[in-house]
């Protein structure tokens, strides 16, 4: 059979989302289901917005990226009136993101039961540092602080220097995907009971998940995983490696290919060594592997090792900087980073939708707002019926 014609809408086109989130967690699980198609309803304080409006290295332009395909709202959720147009959003929503300290949508009468009462299929994604519940549940919570305690800032960087960090905001993006995994399971349950239901993603918890069997290793072996610098432990070989004109990733972990790879060396005998020959061998003698193919690769130019690797069918790879992405035909292919027309950017590229689907592939159909408030008269007007002169007293009133 053929395959259908790909939908251009999206596989989530028929829902509608409010996001009350700002910073990173929240946005980016709104950005995940923009991607695929749900209508993203920002709601933004008025004045200076989400924070991410001013957020980037050498330019502000993250938010043109975690706001893309969202339609921005102003309210003021401190004023009853901003709540009250708050909730009347909810009631048409399928789903609501927020990732504030736990207590907060209630303090604003805005709790998940209460707005679940008025629509009872609403799905309320709740993104927070230690979770609702707990006794660590009231504790203000940063991605940094999660990555601390669900183990992962423990273990990067070198043995012989303090904890390092992985250069991006990774607790905070795991946990936005986690909610985006849990809202897609939700309206799982929703298609068959009718009912919503609330997801209560911590995000110390949401890096514990990828920890692998490091809490395993200890209850049975006793073993603590340590920083281990530029390796994983037992894992050879894989590693960056130095060449003529910079350097090269190599992972040949697995015993065919590490005997192409030794092949590709010029080293057969390598494959058929006792310190090599298995998976566990080569892991009790990492260091040594590791300097064997170091002093092959730096007499190499990059190229070189790449022609030799591609040959061979080693699995392998440059080092790309976001200069190298935009050159590389393969990234070009995919579509995976893709150029938008922007009012304020010249040139503005970003990175495309992922994964792809193949019947409903999601799009960037929008950039971010530019404004804050920019869809107010569409959504609080169009929407909820509001006139101009509501608007302009709501706007003099600071509650939008």
């Amino acid at each position: 059979m053929s395959e259908p014609a790909a939908s251009t809408a999206g596989a989530l086109s028929d829902l509608r989302v409010v996001e009350m989130g700002q910073l990173i967690a929240g946005p980016f699980c709104g950005q995940l289901l923009g991607d695929m198609g749900a209508e993203v309803i920002k709601i933004e304080p008025p004045g200076a917005g989400d924070p991410m409006r001013v957020w980037g290295q050498g330019a502000p332009v993250w938010w043109d990226v975690i706001a893309r395909n969202k339609r921005s709202v102003s309210l003021d959720l401190r004023q009853v009136e901003g709540q009250g147009l708050a909730r009347r959003l909810i009631a048409q929503a399928d789903v609501l993101i927020e990732n504030f300290k736990p207590g907060t949508l209630e303090g604003w009468g805005l709790a998940p039961d209460d707005l679940r009462r008025d629509n009872p299929g609403l799905i309320v994604v709740r993104m927070s540092g230690y979770g609702q519940t707990g006794p660590y549940a009231a504790r203000a919570g940063f991605g940094g602080v999660a990555e601390a305690m669900g183990g992962w800032r423990r273990i990067v960087g070198d043995p012989d220097r303090p904890p390092s960090r992985m250069g991006v905001s990774i607790g905070d993006s795991l946990t936005a995907t986690y909610g985006c995994i849990g809202v897609l399971s939700a309206l799982h349950h929703r298609h068959r009971t009718g009912q919503g239901q609330v997801i209560d993603a911590a995000l110390y918890e949401s890096v514990l998940q990828v920890m692998e069997g490091m809490v395993a290793e200890y209850a049975v072996a006793g073993v603590t995983r340590q920083r281990s610098g530029a390796v994983l432990p037992g894992i050879a070989p894989s590693n960056v490696y130095p060449c003529l004109d910079g350097e090269y990733m190599i992972a040949a972990n697995q015993d065919a290919v590490f005997r192409r790879l030794c092949v590709a060396m010029g080293r057969p005998d390598l494959a058929d060594d006792p310190r090599y020959i298995d998976h566990v061998s080569r892991g009790a003698h990492q260091a040594q592997l590791d300097d064997l193919i170091a002093a092959w690769t730096i007499k190499l130019t990059i190229q070189e090792v790449e022609a030799a690797m591609l040959t061979a069918s080693v699995p392998a790879g440059r080092l790309f900087a976001p200069a190298d992405m935009l050159e590389d035909p393969h990234f070009a292919s995919r579509e995976a980073i893709i150029s938008m027309d922007h009012p304020r950017w010249k040139n503005f590229k970003m990175q495309g939708v992922f994964p792809k689907l193949s019947a409903t592939p999601g799009a960037v159909r929008s950039i971010a707002p530019q404004v804050v408030g920019e869809h107010n008269a569409e959504i609080l007007g169009g929407r909820l019926g509001l006139s101009s002169q509501d608007l302009e007293r709501l706007r003099d009133a600071r509650v939008i």
